[in-house]
């Protein structure tokens, strides 16, 4: 599905700030370029996450008044839980080299960003990359261990 919103864009410390009217959030770049296409991936990863979580997507309005005396920029993205990448539960278990149980486990903790999809989980490819970029071990923490006081040893002094 073909999803496009007005945002207003407006230059604020060196940057293109680029807020949307319909929904909160915004984004930037270094100039025009960069914020448009940094615009369209923030819509893409919000009308993403809604379809995921069955949130409702806002109706798009048009002809918005400008706010920050900055102009209109136009965002159009085509997104669908297909066009999402992601892979099955399983797959992941087997990326991350974890069980199953595991990764189910992640995904209620908030570890992974998963949906459902009729009988299928699905994970998303960027929630794996990132567990994969984390260095953090796998298993819980180990406690420190403790350490007890060893009294130092006076050296005497001649002089």
């Amino acid at each position: 599905m073909q999803f496009t919103y007005e945002f207003e864009a407006f230059e604020e410390d060196g940057w293109i700030c680029v807020y949307p009217f319909d929904m909160e959030g915004a984004t930037s770049g270094k100039d025009r370029a960069e914020a448009a296409d940094m615009a369209a991936d923030w819509l893409r990863m919000e009308i993403e996450h809604r379809l995921m979580h069955g949130i409702g997507i806002p109706k798009p309005s048009f002809g918005n008044e400008l706010q920050k005396n900055g102009y209109i920029m136009i965002v159009s993205v085509e997104v669908s839980l297909d066009t999402i990448n992601k892979v099955t539960a399983s797959k992941a278990a087997e990326i991350l080299g974890v069980t199953p149980a595991r990764i189910s486990h992640m995904i209620r903790d908030g570890l992974l960003t998963a949906f459902r999809d009729g009988n299928r989980t699905w994970v998303t490819r960027d929630s794996i990359n990132a567990r994969l970029a984390d260095n953090r071990r796998a298993g819980r923490p180990r406690k420190k261990a403790e350490t007890t006081a060893v009294p130092l040893q006076s050296a005497h002094m001649t002089g």
